[in-house]
């Protein structure tokens, strides 16, 4: 091969060499602008999916958001009704209005005392035991006159002033002064009114201090055997003497007098108990085991140590509400006569029921009266007010004290054989 041929094929090895290089510059420079290409839409992607993300992070607080936000309104309601709701109770409870409820929605008399409650209670309710003095001026056959002092005890209705005790505490008083459990003496206290048909009465202080009222319990639903406590003036001299006992009946019927035993009231549906009623006692509480008073301590048997009366408290709440809504003492009546069935009233008269209240005699309905209105007639039997059946739960005259004047109640009565209902508009009693 002569010189010129192999200068030829080396220049065209040289050609190829560098065609190839070329080439694969160009592959590598292909392939590096994939890789870039890649690394951008994979960029691309993962930003994208961020996005996606951060949009569903959005998304699902959003209805979180709202989620947690209707919970915290609907906690702020509750604690707004709830916060309303204690308001009430507060203003309820310091308002004048009295305390008229039972033992956490239950009946107060159902409950017994435990060990150490029996002091538990009385330490509560002995604040609202007042003590009562009084000085009666009387005057002698001779014409001379002269001033002797006696004691009662009675207990808070209201923070404003107005106080339950016996009628026969106060009547013919010249002057009435009322001691708290703390000591503090009002003095020249005033006479709101005294029951025509019961012996009991409501005083008021003016501008009283620290006054805790009373709850008021159910006294339809007393029971013989129930554990009931008493707290009053004992004697007149230990104020706010504590004693207890049972139930010992209901529904008893006395002549009751006064210390002097020139004064008698009978007296009937009275609650009757073996914890000690001494002098002094009268108008004081008698208490459940619910811190209610269930009765007003009016007498006891002077032959026995463990016979003691009180007045149902329903047969007077009529009164109190009245005075409270009004300032006026009155009480709400039908205005009829009646007797009360038992079983010898029922057999005596051949009346179909043992319970109940039988409109017996010319003037058993009064013209004009809130019987009369209602439509009862002579020889009726009523036998439930507001749907309460007349006898364990109270007499006719007891049931309609727990109203007052203006209030309308339902008389279920048999006339004639039939069960009817009449409705009746309480009137003020009249003497």
């Amino acid at each position: 091969m002569d010189e010129d041929t192999k200068k030829e094929e080396l220049k065209k090895a040289k050609e190829v060499k560098k065609t190839e290089e070329t080439k694969k510059t160009e592959e590598a420079k292909s392939n590096k602008k994939a890789d870039e290409v890649k690394k951008v839409e994979k960029t691309e992607e993962i930003k994208k999916s961020e996005e996606v993300k951060n949009d569903k992070k959005d998304e699902q607080p959003k209805s979180k958001k709202d989620s947690q936000n209707n919970v915290s309104v609907l906690s702020l309601l509750t604690f707004i009704i709830a916060l309303a709701a204690l308001g009430f109770g507060i203003y309820n409870y310091y308002d004048k209005n009295i305390s008229i409820t039972n033992y956490n929605g239950s009946d107060g008399n159902s409950i017994s005392f435990v060990e150490g409650s029996i002091a538990e209670i009385a330490n509560r309710v002995s604040d609202s035991v007042v003590s009562i003095t009084t000085e009666v001026r009387t005057q002698s056959w001779n014409g001379t006159s002269s001033t002797s002092t006696a004691a009662g005890t009675g207990f808070i209705l209201t923070n404003d002033g107005y106080i339950m005790t016996n009628k026969h505490v106060v009547e013919g008083a010249k002057t009435v002064n009322v001691t708290l459990n703390n000591g503090t003496t009002y003095k020249d206290v005033k006479v709101v009114g005294l029951d025509p048909l019961n012996d009991s009465a409501i005083l008021k202080v003016e501008n009283p201090q620290d006054f805790k009222p009373v709850t008021l319990g159910d006294s339809k639903t007393v029971n013989a055997g129930q554990q009931v406590v008493v707290i009053g003036n004992a004697l007149g001299e230990y104020q706010n003497s504590v004693t207890a006992g049972v139930v010992s009946g209901t529904g008893r019927s006395l002549v009751a007098s006064d210390s002097t035993g020139s004064s008698y009231e009978r007296l009937s549906d009275m609650i009757q108990t073996d914890a000690a009623i001494n002098g002094g006692n009268s108008g004081g509480p008698i208490i459940n085991a619910a811190g209610e008073v269930i009765g007003i301590a009016t007498a006891y048997a002077s032959s026995s140590q463990t016979v003691g009366f009180a007045i149902p408290i329903g047969s007077v709440k009529g009164i109190i509400r009245n005075v409270i809504a009004t300032g006026e003492f009155s009480r709400a009546v039908l205005n009829v006569s009646y007797l009360p069935i038992d079983a010898s009233v029922a057999e005596e008269y051949n009346l179909p029921v043992k319970a109940g209240a039988y409109l017996q005699g010319d003037n058993a309905v009064v013209s004009g009266g809130a019987g009369d209105a209602a439509g009862l007639k002579t020889g009726d039997i009523i036998t439930k007010v507001n749907s309460i059946e007349i006898g364990k739960a109270g007499s006719l005259t007891t049931l309609i004290g727990e109203y007052k004047v203006g209030d309308t109640v339902a008389l279920t009565v048999l006339r004639d054989g039939k069960e009817i209902t009449l409705k009746a508009t309480l009137q003020a009693y009249k003497n």
